[in-house]
């Protein structure tokens, strides 16, 4: 059974497990969960030091392993497509580490370039992210997978910046 808006409003735990209700999008809600995040990061997290940046990108990952784990045994599925906080904490994560890496604020070009490369890491799920997703259960295995396709995007990332500042 799908949350519906009134359930996520009156349940703080499901609203964050929806990605603060992205995850109820009737299309992608996967990629509206990911969106969230991207705007979250840029109207919120954006504005506090690096520090503080990373110790909100943590407790969210805590957070995310418990909201989405009480979600999905709530609504007797291992991991709904509704619950989409974890594609919200995973580019908080990959945008949270450009920006420390860059020394800087990173240009929309760069975080859509990564908003792009993780959703397609995060949807075809193969290799180190398949496993994760097929092998680790609960709110642990929910967030896990996201936080491995970031991990594979910002690798990507990185891959792509040292081919073009050698050529």
């Amino acid at each position: 059974m799908a949350p519906l808006w009134k359930q996520v409003l009156r349940s703080p735990v499901l609203f964050l497990a929806t990605g603060f209700g992205a995850g109820l999008s009737p299309v992608a809600p996967g990629t509206a969960g990911s969106l969230m995040g991207w705007l979250t990061y840029d109207v919120i997290l954006r504005r506090l030091s690096l520090p503080l940046q990373g110790a909100v990108v943590c407790a969210g990952f805590a957070a995310g392993v418990w909201a989405c784990g009480r979600s999905a045994r709530a609504l007797r599925q291992a991991d709904p497509p509704q619950l989409a906080f974890d594609e919200v904490a995973a580019i908080w994560l990959v945008l949270c580490v450009l920006d420390w890496f860059s020394h800087q604020r990173t240009g929309w070009l760069m975080q859509a370039g990564a908003f792009v490369l993780f959703r397609f890491f995060d949807i075809v799920k193969r290799g180190p992210v398949g496993w994760a997703d097929r092998h680790v259960k609960g709110g642990f295995g929910i967030m896990l997978d996201d936080v491995v396709a970031a991990a594979l995007t910002l690798a990507g990332l990185y891959a792509v910046s040292a081919v073009v500042s050698r050529a």
